[in-house]
Protein backbone atom coordinates (compact mmCIF):
# COMPACT_ATOMS: atom_id res chain seq x y z
CA UNK A 1 0.00 0.00 0.00
CA UNK A 2 2.57 2.57 0.94
CA UNK A 3 3.73 2.31 -3.01
CA UNK A 4 0.51 4.20 -3.97
CA UNK A 5 1.71 6.91 -2.27
CA UNK A 6 5.46 6.99 -2.97
CA UNK A 7 6.87 10.68 -4.68
CA UNK A 8 10.41 9.15 -4.71
CA UNK A 9 12.22 11.14 -8.01
CA UNK A 10 9.46 13.47 -8.22
CA UNK A 11 9.88 17.38 -7.75
CA UNK A 12 6.79 19.43 -6.47
CA UNK A 13 6.37 23.32 -6.36
CA UNK A 14 4.76 24.27 -3.33
CA UNK A 15 3.52 28.29 -3.55
CA UNK A 16 3.34 29.80 0.23
CA UNK A 17 4.85 26.53 1.89
CA UNK A 18 6.78 28.65 4.75
CA UNK A 19 4.43 28.03 6.83
CA UNK A 20 0.82 27.02 7.55
CA UNK A 21 -1.11 24.21 4.91
CA UNK A 22 2.00 24.75 2.59
CA UNK A 23 4.55 23.92 4.97
CA UNK A 24 2.99 21.37 6.20
CA UNK A 25 2.03 19.90 2.38
CA UNK A 26 6.05 20.69 1.54
CA UNK A 27 6.61 18.76 4.57
CA UNK A 28 4.83 15.57 3.99
CA UNK A 29 5.88 15.20 0.34
CA UNK A 30 9.73 15.35 1.58
CA UNK A 31 8.58 12.36 3.66
CA UNK A 32 6.96 10.53 0.79
CA UNK A 33 10.40 10.79 -1.07
CA UNK A 34 9.67 13.93 -3.22
CA UNK A 35 12.37 16.84 -3.85
CA UNK A 36 10.13 20.26 -3.05
CA UNK A 37 10.40 23.78 -3.85
CA UNK A 38 9.53 25.79 -0.67
CA UNK A 39 8.83 29.51 -1.65
CA UNK A 40 6.87 32.53 -0.41
CA UNK A 41 7.29 36.40 -0.44
CA UNK A 42 10.34 36.20 2.27
CA UNK A 43 13.19 34.34 1.84
CA UNK A 44 14.19 34.32 5.49
CA UNK A 45 10.99 32.50 6.25
CA UNK A 46 11.61 30.15 3.06
CA UNK A 47 14.85 28.82 4.51
CA UNK A 48 13.72 28.62 8.21
CA UNK A 49 11.24 25.83 6.49
CA UNK A 50 13.83 24.46 4.07
CA UNK A 51 16.18 23.59 7.38
CA UNK A 52 13.02 21.68 9.14
CA UNK A 53 11.84 19.74 6.24
CA UNK A 54 15.39 18.68 5.62
CA UNK A 55 16.22 18.26 9.32
CA UNK A 56 12.99 15.98 9.83
CA UNK A 57 13.42 14.00 6.41
CA UNK A 58 17.36 13.78 6.89
CA UNK A 59 18.15 14.55 3.87
CA UNK A 60 18.21 17.56 1.47
CA UNK A 61 15.00 17.26 0.38
CA UNK A 62 13.77 20.92 0.37
CA UNK A 63 15.18 24.20 -1.34
CA UNK A 64 14.21 27.83 -1.02
CA UNK A 65 13.29 30.09 -4.40
CA UNK A 66 11.08 33.03 -2.90
CA UNK A 67 8.62 34.22 -5.38
CA UNK A 68 5.95 36.91 -4.95
CA UNK A 69 2.88 35.31 -6.91
CA UNK A 70 1.50 39.06 -7.53
CA UNK A 71 4.21 39.02 -9.77
CA UNK A 72 4.70 37.20 -13.23
CA UNK A 73 7.96 37.31 -13.82
CA UNK A 74 8.53 36.18 -10.58
CA UNK A 75 6.73 33.21 -10.67
CA UNK A 76 8.57 32.68 -14.28
CA UNK A 77 12.16 32.47 -11.82
CA UNK A 78 10.13 29.94 -9.37
CA UNK A 79 9.82 27.90 -12.50
CA UNK A 80 13.09 28.32 -14.54
CA UNK A 81 14.84 27.70 -11.37
CA UNK A 82 13.27 25.01 -10.11
CA UNK A 83 14.10 23.21 -13.76
CA UNK A 84 17.31 24.29 -13.10
CA UNK A 85 17.76 22.67 -9.60
CA UNK A 86 16.14 19.47 -10.18
CA UNK A 87 15.75 18.86 -13.66
CA UNK A 88 11.75 19.28 -14.23
CA UNK A 89 8.54 19.95 -12.54
CA UNK A 90 6.34 17.01 -11.72
CA UNK A 91 3.79 18.49 -9.40
CA UNK A 92 2.57 21.84 -9.06
CA UNK A 93 0.45 22.92 -5.09
CA UNK A 94 -1.02 26.57 -6.06
CA UNK A 95 -1.74 27.41 -1.94
CA UNK A 96 -0.44 30.76 -1.51
CA UNK A 97 -3.13 33.56 -1.52
CA UNK A 98 -4.21 36.68 -0.41
CA UNK A 99 -7.10 38.42 1.70
CA UNK A 100 -6.64 42.26 2.20
CA UNK A 101 -10.62 42.95 3.24
CA UNK A 102 -12.17 41.61 6.39
CA UNK A 103 -15.84 42.76 5.87
CA UNK A 104 -19.35 43.07 3.56
CA UNK A 105 -18.75 43.71 -0.21
CA UNK A 106 -20.82 46.85 0.00
CA UNK A 107 -17.22 48.39 1.39
CA UNK A 108 -14.22 46.57 -0.25
CA UNK A 109 -12.04 48.66 -2.26
CA UNK A 110 -11.51 48.49 -5.69
CA UNK A 111 -7.64 47.86 -4.97
CA UNK A 112 -8.60 45.02 -2.56
CA UNK A 113 -10.99 43.40 -4.94
CA UNK A 114 -8.66 43.34 -7.39
CA UNK A 115 -5.49 41.97 -5.74
CA UNK A 116 -7.57 39.22 -4.31
CA UNK A 117 -8.67 38.32 -7.62
CA UNK A 118 -5.43 38.76 -8.96
CA UNK A 119 -3.44 36.73 -6.62
CA UNK A 120 -5.85 33.75 -5.84
CA UNK A 121 -6.93 33.37 -9.32
CA UNK A 122 -4.90 34.74 -12.10
CA UNK A 123 -1.63 34.10 -10.28
CA UNK A 124 -2.70 30.31 -10.13
CA UNK A 125 -3.32 30.56 -14.02
CA UNK A 126 0.12 31.89 -14.60
CA UNK A 127 2.52 29.22 -12.76
CA UNK A 128 0.16 26.63 -14.06
CA UNK A 129 0.58 27.94 -17.71
CA UNK A 130 4.73 28.01 -16.75
CA UNK A 131 4.84 24.41 -15.31
CA UNK A 132 2.09 22.32 -17.20
CA UNK A 133 3.33 22.16 -20.83
CA UNK A 134 6.40 19.93 -19.37
CA UNK A 135 4.06 17.37 -17.53
CA UNK A 136 1.58 17.39 -20.75
CA UNK A 137 4.81 16.79 -22.92
CA UNK A 138 6.19 13.70 -20.47
CA UNK A 139 2.36 12.48 -20.24
CA UNK A 140 2.62 12.93 -16.77
CA UNK A 141 1.58 15.50 -14.05
CA UNK A 142 -0.28 16.62 -11.30
CA UNK A 143 -1.53 20.21 -10.04
CA UNK A 144 -3.49 21.15 -7.17
CA UNK A 145 -5.24 24.15 -6.19
CA UNK A 146 -6.16 25.03 -2.69
CA UNK A 147 -9.34 26.52 -2.27
CA UNK A 148 -11.78 27.04 0.38
CA UNK A 149 -15.39 26.07 1.57
CA UNK A 150 -15.97 29.30 1.37
CA UNK A 151 -16.10 29.04 -2.71
CA UNK A 152 -18.67 26.85 -1.63
CA UNK A 153 -21.08 29.17 0.56
CA UNK A 154 -21.84 32.83 1.18
CA UNK A 155 -20.29 34.88 3.44
CA UNK A 156 -20.80 38.10 5.53
CA UNK A 157 -17.06 39.28 5.57
CA UNK A 158 -15.06 36.77 3.11
CA UNK A 159 -17.25 37.75 -0.08
CA UNK A 160 -14.43 38.78 -2.44
CA UNK A 161 -12.38 35.80 -1.23
CA UNK A 162 -15.26 33.24 -1.28
CA UNK A 163 -15.47 34.29 -5.44
CA UNK A 164 -11.85 34.22 -5.77
CA UNK A 165 -12.09 30.61 -4.22
CA UNK A 166 -14.89 29.54 -5.93
CA UNK A 167 -13.45 30.96 -9.47
CA UNK A 168 -10.29 28.58 -8.79
CA UNK A 169 -12.75 25.24 -8.28
CA UNK A 170 -13.78 26.17 -11.56
CA UNK A 171 -9.98 26.46 -12.91
CA UNK A 172 -9.43 22.99 -11.82
CA UNK A 173 -12.25 21.65 -14.13
CA UNK A 174 -11.45 23.86 -17.06
CA UNK A 175 -7.80 22.73 -16.68
CA UNK A 176 -8.62 19.21 -16.31
CA UNK A 177 -10.29 18.86 -19.27
CA UNK A 178 -8.08 20.26 -20.94
CA UNK A 179 -5.04 18.17 -19.92
CA UNK A 180 -6.85 15.22 -19.39
CA UNK A 181 -5.65 13.45 -22.33
CA UNK A 182 -2.35 14.02 -21.73
CA UNK A 183 -2.50 12.36 -18.01
CA UNK A 184 -1.75 15.94 -16.19
CA UNK A 185 -4.28 15.52 -13.58
CA UNK A 186 -6.14 18.72 -11.79
CA UNK A 187 -7.78 19.06 -8.20
CA UNK A 188 -8.65 21.21 -5.64
CA UNK A 189 -8.62 21.07 -1.93
CA UNK A 190 -11.31 22.91 -0.28
CA UNK A 191 -10.56 23.27 4.04
CA UNK A 192 -12.82 24.42 6.30
CA UNK A 193 -11.47 26.45 9.34
CA UNK A 194 -7.50 25.60 9.83
CA UNK A 195 -5.53 26.92 12.57
CA UNK A 196 -3.06 28.94 10.56
CA UNK A 197 -1.97 32.56 10.75
CA UNK A 198 -3.82 33.47 7.44
CA UNK A 199 -6.96 32.38 8.57
CA UNK A 200 -5.68 34.27 12.47
CA UNK A 201 -9.02 36.50 12.47
CA UNK A 202 -11.51 33.76 12.07
CA UNK A 203 -10.23 31.73 14.81
CA UNK A 204 -8.67 33.88 17.25
CA UNK A 205 -12.06 35.82 17.89
CA UNK A 206 -13.96 33.77 20.30
CA UNK A 207 -17.36 34.60 18.91
CA UNK A 208 -16.59 33.48 15.24
CA UNK A 209 -14.63 30.74 16.72
CA UNK A 210 -17.40 29.33 19.00
CA UNK A 211 -19.58 29.70 15.77
CA UNK A 212 -17.68 27.44 13.32
CA UNK A 213 -16.83 25.02 15.54
CA UNK A 214 -20.66 24.68 16.82
CA UNK A 215 -21.92 23.71 13.59
CA UNK A 216 -19.19 21.05 12.35
CA UNK A 217 -19.51 17.35 13.26
CA UNK A 218 -15.97 17.13 14.95
CA UNK A 219 -17.05 20.44 16.68
CA UNK A 220 -13.14 22.23 16.31
CA UNK A 221 -11.37 23.08 13.63
CA UNK A 222 -8.52 21.69 11.53
CA UNK A 223 -4.74 21.78 11.81
CA UNK A 224 -2.32 22.08 8.66
CA UNK A 225 -1.28 18.86 8.74
CA UNK A 226 -4.96 17.07 8.43
CA UNK A 227 -5.03 19.06 4.76
CA UNK A 228 -1.34 17.57 3.73
CA UNK A 229 -2.39 13.69 3.56
CA UNK A 230 -5.33 14.76 0.58
CA UNK A 231 -2.55 16.72 -1.29
CA UNK A 232 -0.12 13.61 -1.02
CA UNK A 233 -2.98 11.10 -2.18
CA UNK A 234 -3.66 13.42 -5.34
CA UNK A 235 -0.14 13.76 -6.19
CA UNK A 236 0.60 10.22 -6.04
CA UNK A 237 -0.26 7.43 -8.24
CA UNK A 238 -3.15 6.28 -5.28
CA UNK A 239 -4.55 9.66 -7.07
CA UNK A 240 -3.96 8.47 -10.46
CA UNK A 241 -7.95 8.10 -11.95
CA UNK A 242 -8.80 11.75 -9.62
CA UNK A 243 -9.35 14.90 -11.76
CA UNK A 244 -11.51 17.75 -11.91
CA UNK A 245 -12.51 17.07 -8.56
CA UNK A 246 -13.11 19.64 -5.12
CA UNK A 247 -12.23 18.02 -1.87
CA UNK A 248 -13.32 19.26 0.86
CA UNK A 249 -11.48 18.78 4.19
CA UNK A 250 -13.62 20.48 6.90
CA UNK A 251 -14.46 18.80 9.77
CA UNK A 252 -17.84 18.35 8.61
CA UNK A 253 -19.14 21.94 8.36
CA UNK A 254 -20.82 21.57 5.09
CA UNK A 255 -22.35 18.48 5.90
CA UNK A 256 -24.45 20.26 8.92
Amino acid sequence: MANLFDLTGKTAIITGSSKGIGKAIAHRFAEHGANVVVSSRKSDACAAAVDEINAAVKRTAAIAIPANIASKEALQHLADETRRAFGQIDILVCNAASNPYFGPMENIADEQFTKILHNNIISNHWLITMCAPEMRARKDGAIVIVSSIGGLRASPVLGAYNISKAADMQLARNLALEFGADNVRVNTIAPGLVQTDFAKALWDNPDILKTYTARSCLKRIGQPDEIAGMAVFLASPAGGFTTGQTFVIDGGQTAV
